[in-house]
């Protein structure tokens, strides 16, 4: 058995990492903005961007011209986004997990292989700090397979890459646990902070609040195989 998890929201609090960059920007240029409203009106255009990019566009690409595009709605030059968006990632090393991150996978780790399914290029993954406590071989990235979410070719891509074992799926933004369960994933909703089910979409059958829990749910998924 395989589990995946969701790097940007499952396991890492991006919006708190993020902003950190986001504010330090802001008050270099005197801008009026915080660094919470930098990130959300960017990861609102990033989302929704991802919802349409094709392969071979990159998630670096995805997100400076969502970037741009967040600039320009808030009055701010879109050429500085290019800078920006490599500051930004630049620290992604920096960004916090969860609090319950570090224990609750390494327990999943002593009953499966753990890795990451995520819209990302390789490079990022491995400048976060969810990357170590994963197996590199299963960093299943969007520039690995092809695919952003929620298209349901990245999910069929991860559970080829995965076979012969199951996938199981960690997740818990609204757009990647409904992907998930309508692409037929196992889905085992991890519940954060700024994060619902999408009301239009299938309910998840399996839901915690603390990666604490997951072992547990995962032999029960193991029984019911």
């Amino acid at each position: 058995m395989i589990v995946t998890f969701d790097l940007f929201s499952a396991l890492t609090d991006t919006r708190t990492g993020a902003s950190r960059t986001f504010d330090a920007i802001a008050r270099r240029r005197g801008w009026s903005q915080t660094g919470e409203e930098l990130y959300d009106r960017w990861d609102g255009c990033n989302k929704a961007a991802q919802r349409t990019a094709e392969h071979p566009t990159s998630f670096r690409e995805v997100s400076l011209g969502a970037l741009a595009e967040a600039y320009g709605a808030l009055g701010v030059d879109p050429a500085l986004a290019g800078a920006d968006l490599a500051e930004l990632h630049a620290g992604a090393g920096d960004w916090p997990l969860w609090p319950d991150v570090a224990a609750g996978v390494a327990a999943v780790a002593e009953q499966a292989r753990v890795g990451l399914l995520s819209n990302v290029d390789d490079d990022l993954a491995r400048l976060t700090r969810a990357h170590a406590l994963v197996d590199p071989s299963l960093v299943l990235s969007s520039q690995r397979l092809g695919a952003f979410k929620p298209d349901p070719r990245i999910y069929a891509a991860a559970v080829d890459a995965a076979a012969p074992d199951r996938l199981i799926h960690v997740a818990a933004s609204a757009r990647d646990v409904r992907g998930a369960l309508e692409a037929g994933i196992d889905v085992v909703r991890l519940v954060r902070p700024g994060h619902a089910v999408d009301p239009d979409g299938p309910a998840p059958a399996h839901e915690v609040t603390d990666a604490a829990e997951l072992p547990a749910v995962r032999r029960d998924l193991a029984r019911r195989a």
